[in-house]
């Protein structure tokens, strides 16, 4: 799998992606719009990826495997020492295969190098591939909230430089 950094090209496919992954787990966030309002609709980040994520101090990784978009991850700044990972994703023909590692590791030094010293994400109670895929990398789970009608699950892991 090449591993590369998104480019405004990808964004379609990303976002199919980023939808597929979530209907996997029944929790298309795209019902739930009315809720959040248009300014704060929890999605909106991927139509402006280069500014929330690559110029501000964050990066967008992208997966190709046969010429096509299979694995994505982020990771978005979220003050000057803390760094959040965000869609990971990896097309469902394509799991068990060790790409959401590959692109988690290389956020993960990516964050090192960006002067991060903590991370933290989110997941899904019921994704519990994602859960074992962050615990192996040493995320610890620190608590749960509430995102729109959404119970997930917290992560967060010190980084060693």
């Amino acid at each position: 799998m090449l591993i590369r950094r998104y480019q405004a090209e990808d964004n379609e496919a990303v976002k199919a992606l980023h939808y597929a992954g979530i209907r996997q787990f029944d929790a298309d966030a795209r019902t739930d719009a009315d809720l959040f309002g248009v300014e704060s609709y929890i999605d909106a980040d991927l139509d402006d990826i280069e500014n929330v994520y690559i110029r501000n101090n964050g990066e967008f990784l992208v997966g190709i495997y046969e010429e096509k978009l299979v694995a994505m991850g982020a990771l978005k700044k979220l003050s000057a020492t803390r760094g959040e990972i965000k869609r990971m994703r990896v097309h469902l023909d394509y799991q068990r295969q060790g790409f959401g590692q590959i692109i988690l590791q290389k956020l993960m030094k990516a964050a090192v190098q960006l002067g991060y010293t903590e991370l933290c994400l989110d997941t899904l109670p019921q994704n519990i591939p994602a859960q074992r895929l962050y615990e192996k990398f040493g995320f610890v789970r620190a608590g749960q909230k509430k995102i729109g009608r959404f119970d997930v699950l917290l992560y967060e892991k010190q980084l060693i430089g």
